[in-house]
Order: structure tokens, then C-alpha cells, then sequence
């Protein structure tokens, strides 16, 4: 088996010449341990005193470190070492060794109090023979343990724990308070934030609405400085609609008078002609005393101004200032009657003008 699988006191029992005596020096060094207002130098040295006629054949200080650390299965396992190997009388010497250990000074520690009863216990020892045992080496009798959480047991062995006690409840008292002022300076220094903070956000919302009035003002003038341009260049393009009017009138007007112009001389050289064409037809009605029916060319040279005779380059000249006054363009503006008419004088004077073409 691997030794690491043994306790501390199991090795030291491996390794002890007597196991007895291992486990009486482990239960005497355990209530040495409890011994008040003795230093670790007088315990060995009373342990060893004790123990001088042991054969354990190991330190001191190995049993000691155990007994400090309380490994109470350690003592329970020394306590069944001798309960196995030892009669009831050595059983008695151990406890009567363990009273005279633990009462040196005379007083019993509260913790040896238990310890006896409890080593008494694993011994198999009664409690009478405790008792018994304790008065025969000590003069007095064993009695009860005092109970440490009854305050009698404190007026006896520490007078000053009232006036501890109420110091203490006294500085709880004033560390609550304390708390208490923190917790309040804390609380009031959240609301604080919490109040700074809701004012930010106020402050950050109150800008945010300044923000959108300001940008829906810039919105409202960008939009009636729009409509202000629209405006303007709504009346520019009615103004240069008007103008556009005016001109098309004055242009209307002047191809009116034009026209009207033209239309005189065109009278006036008609008129000439009908005049010259009877002088004509008066000379000849006086050279000849019947005169012939006009037939289609005296017609169609009529239509163009031109009297009987006139050359083919004079119906042409005609034709061509003829068709210049009286073509249908020139009255676009005009009614569709005067239209009407200006496409059939035009039309005459066409007819007229190719028949003359095909006979000179």
C-alpha cells in the first residue's frame, strides 16, 4: 500500500516502537494544547516530563503539530489504540494522567472541560469515575463547564465585556448611522445625476425642437421664395406671351396694310388697264363697226390684267405679281371665308395663266 495514502498519526504509529504510548502522548499533548497562559516551550517540556518512561522512540514535535491542528480522527484512532490494546487500569492512568496535565495551574480551561469528558467517553470511562478521579487529585469536584454564551460566564472572567459590548453596540450604532448617512448621501447623489441627466435630456429635446422649427421655417421660406420665382416667371412668360401677341398682331397688321396696298395697285393697274383695254376697244369699235364676242383668251388675260396682244414674257411678269397678292398663305390669319376666297382667285388666276402657257 502507498504511503501516501496514511494520515500523519498513522505513519508516526507505523514508525513507534509502542503504539500505546503514541496514543497517550497524542490525547496528553491534545489537552495541553488547552492549557490558558502557557507558552509552547513550558507544553513540550511538560509533555516530555509526563512522558519520560514512554518507549514511543520518536520527537515531540511531530505529536505536537497533530494535537494543534485538531484532527480529531487522529484522537479518536489513538483513543481506540488503547481502548484495544490497554486494560481498564491503564485506561485510568491515562485519564488520571490527562487531570494532573490539564489542573498544573489549578484552573480548569473551559475547552479541558469537554476534552476530559470527551476523552472520559472514548476511554469508556462513566462519568461518576470522572468525577471520582478529578476530586481525589484535585480537592474539588468536577462540575458543570460554564456556558460562554450566558452572560454570568463573562462577568466572571472578563468584567469589562458589558462595558466592551455596549462600546461595540455603540460603534454598530454609529456605523449603521454612518451606512445610513452614506446610503442617503448616495441616494442624493443619484437623484442629483438622475435630475442633472433629465435636464440634459430636456435641454438636448428642447434644442432638438428648436432644430426642427428653425428647419421647418428655412423649409417654409425656401418654399415661398419658390413660389415668389414661380410667381415672377409666371408673369415674365405672360409678358413675353403678350409681347409675342403684340408682335404677331403688328406683324398681321403690317401684312394687312401690305396686303391692302397691294391690293390697290392691283385695282389701280386693273382699273388702268380697264381703262386703256376700252380705249383700246373704243379706237377699234370706231375702225370697226361690229366687234367680235370676247372669247376665253381675252378672258383669261383679263383675269392677269393684260389687254388682247400682250406678250408671253408680260403673262408671265403677270402671273407672277398676281400670284404673290392673292395666294392663300398670305391669309392665314384671316377667316376661312376670306381664306375660301383667296384660294379661288388664286385658282383662276392659275387656270388662266396655264391656258395662256399652252396657246402663246
Amino acid at each position: 500500500m502507498s504511503i501516501a495514502r496514511f494520515s500523519p498519526f498513522e505513519l508516526l504509529l507505523l514508525k513507534s516502537r509502542s503504539q500505546v504510548d503514541t496514543a497517550t502522548l497524542l490525547l496528553l499533548a491534545w489537552v495541553l494544547v488547552h492549557r490558558q497562559h502557557v507558552s509552547e516551550g513550558q507544553r513540550r517540556r511538560r509533555l516530555a516530563q509526563v512522558t519520560a518512561q514512554f518507549r514511543h522512540g520518536h520527537e515531540l514535535g511531530p505529536v505536537m503539530s497533530i494535537a494543534h491542528s485538531q484532527d480529531l480522527q487522529a484522537i479518536q484512532l489513538a483513543a481506540e489504540v488503547l481502548r484495544k490494546e490497554c486494560a481498564k487500569e491503564r485506561n485510568l492512568s491515562v485519564i488520571h494522567q490527562a487531570i494532573a496535565v490539564a489542573t498544573d495551574d489549578g484552573a480548569l480551561s473551559l475547552a479541558n472541560h469537554y476534552i476530559l469528558r470527551f476523552l472520559a467517553d472514548l476511554l469508556s470511562i462513566p462519568p461518576v469515575t470522572l468525577n471520582t478521579l478529578f476530586h481525589e487529585l484535585t480537592g474539588t469536584p468536577l462540575g458543570a463547564p460554564d456556558d460562554p454564551s450566558r452572560d454570568a460566564y463573562w462577568q466572571i472572567h472578563d468584567p469589562d465585556y458589558h462595558a466592551r459590548k455596549a462600546r461595540d453596540a455603540e460603534a454598530a450604532k454609529q456605523q449603521h448611522q454612518q451606512a445610513q448617512a452614506q446610503a442617503e448621501q448616495r441616494q442624493r447623489q443619484k437623484d442629483e445625476r438622475q435630475q442633472y441627466k433629465q435636464q440634459k435630456q430636456q435641454e438636448k429635446q428642447q434644442e432638438k425642437q428648436q432644430r426642427q422649427e428653425q428647419a421647418s421655417q428655412a423649409r417654409e421660406r425656401e418654399q415661398q421664395r419658390q413660389r415668389e420665382r414661380a410667381h415672377q416667371q409666371d408673369q415674365q412668360r405672360q409678358k413675353q406671351h403678350q409681347e409675342k401677341q403684340q408682335r404677331e398682331q403688328a406683324k398681321r397688321e403690317q401684312q394687312r396694310s401690305q396686303q391692302d396696298s397691294y391690293q390697290r395697285n392691283s385695282d389701280q393697274n386693273s382699273n388702268q388697264n380697264s381703262r386703256q383695254q376700252e380705249h383700246r376697244q373704243k379706237e377699234r369699235g370706231n375702225q370697226q363697226r361690229t366687234s367680235p364676242p370676247p372669247d376665253r383668251t381675252t378672258r383669261a388675260l383679263s383675269v392677269l390684267g393684260l389687254t388682247p396682244g400682250a406678250s408671253r414674257i408680260e403673262v408671265r411678269h403677270a402671273y407672277r405679281r398676281m400670284a404673290q397678292l392673292h395666294h392663300p398663305d398670305r391669309f392665314y390669319s384671316e377667316s376661312e371665308h376670306q381664306v375660301a376666297l383667296a384660294s379661288a382667285r388664286f385658282q383662276r388666276i392659275k387656270n388662266a395663266y396655264d391656258y395662256l402657257m399652252q396657246t402663246y
